[in-house]
């Protein structure tokens, strides 16, 4: 099949796939630990259609080390998802690529997760709705947050209790991303092997006010104290900066340069800093001028969420 964004030549017959466009996201901004998170307009896309064996054509750099069968990530969520509905999923012929970066705290197993319950959905005909997709990305994740981000779009809060999975998308929740993205990678697992098993009460009780706090800021448009409470996070900051040692250095920048709040994105060690909307550009340029041997992003709150249906093959998604 073609690749993604190489149209046909002339004369030829355009096929219908199946395409799939799943947004990155960013979860706990500061407090809001594994509850909330925002989805961003860097993008998993993928077309895929029947074939006589799993086949997937990896065309982005950054995907080249990864299954080109049915053991990839998003084949193996597809089929795990078909079979939790008593079906066989189909082999496919598909073709990925992403501007997300990978193990960076941006959500990119989140999003494979999103793309592979689509497919199952698709080519097994379970007509899940959106929200019992989100319970099954929820159920591979083990919280609703990116997931929840990456199908709904925007701001999302979310809290899964037991089997049980609540989510809510905030629309009035407006800022500017900026994304500062390093060289280096780190594992999830990594990150979470620092985090202490057990929280003294009153400091639980503190934490827990403190992410009340920054979603009643976030909701009223309080910049001041949106920032405040990013960085007075008491849930998994203070253990995680140790793996992330230019976390501190860039967050004076980036308040130098004009943010309001800033956070690990994520289990890190990408960094989000929040402008408020529309300065988004002058926040951005200011830290390029000053923050060395990482990548700036200026990136845009993603609204729609995950896309799913059939297209011609060939063309952008």
């Amino acid at each position: 099949m073609n690749g993604l964004g190489e149209p046909h030549a002339a004369g030829s017959s355009a096929r219908k796939v199946f395409a799939v466009k799943v947004p990155a996201s960013s979860a706990n901004l500061g407090p809001g630990f594994d509850s909330l998170a925002v989805a961003l307009n860097l993008y998993l896309e993928l077309e895929a259609e029947q074939g006589e064996r799993w086949e997937v054509d990896l065309l982005s750099p950054s995907l080249t080390d990864f299954p080109r069968d049915e053991k990839n990530y998003i084949c193996q969520i597809a089929i795990k998802t078909a079979s939790m509905y008593k079906q066989k999923m189909p082999s496919l012929s598909m073709s990925v690529k992403s501007d997300i970066p990978l193990a960076r705290g941006l959500g990119s197993s989140a999003a494979a997760i999103v793309a592979g319950v689509e497919l199952a959905n698709e080519f097994c005909g379970l007509e899940l709705s959106v929200r019992e997709k989100l319970l099954v990305a929820a159920g591979f994740e083990g919280h609703p947050d990116n997931a929840g981000a990456s199908l709904f779009g925007g701001v999302v809060v979310g809290c899964q209790i037991g089997d049980e999975v609540d989510l809510t998308v905030l629309d009035q929740i407006e800022f500017d991303p900026i994304l500062v993205v390093p060289r280096v990678e780190l594992l999830t697992e990594i990150s979470r092997d620092v985090l202490p098993k057990d929280m003294e009460f009153q400091q639980s009780v503190q934490a827990s006010a403190v992410a009340n706090q920054l979603l009643a800021a976030l909701m009223t448009h309080n910049w001041a104290l949106a920032g405040r409470m990013m960085a007075a996070d008491l849930f998994h900051q203070p253990y995680r900066k140790e793996l992330v040692p230019f976390f501190e250095d860039v967050q004076e920048k980036a308040i130098q340069s004009g943010a309001f709040g800033v956070a690990l994105s994520g289990a890190g060690p990408s960094i989000l800093c929040l402008a408020e909307p529309d300065k988004g550009d002058e926040v951005a340029e200011k830290m390029k001028q000053c923050v060395d041997g990482m990548e700036i992003l200026n990136l845009k709150i993603d609204r729609t969420g995950c896309f799913s249906g059939m297209k011609k093959s060939g063309f952008a998604i």
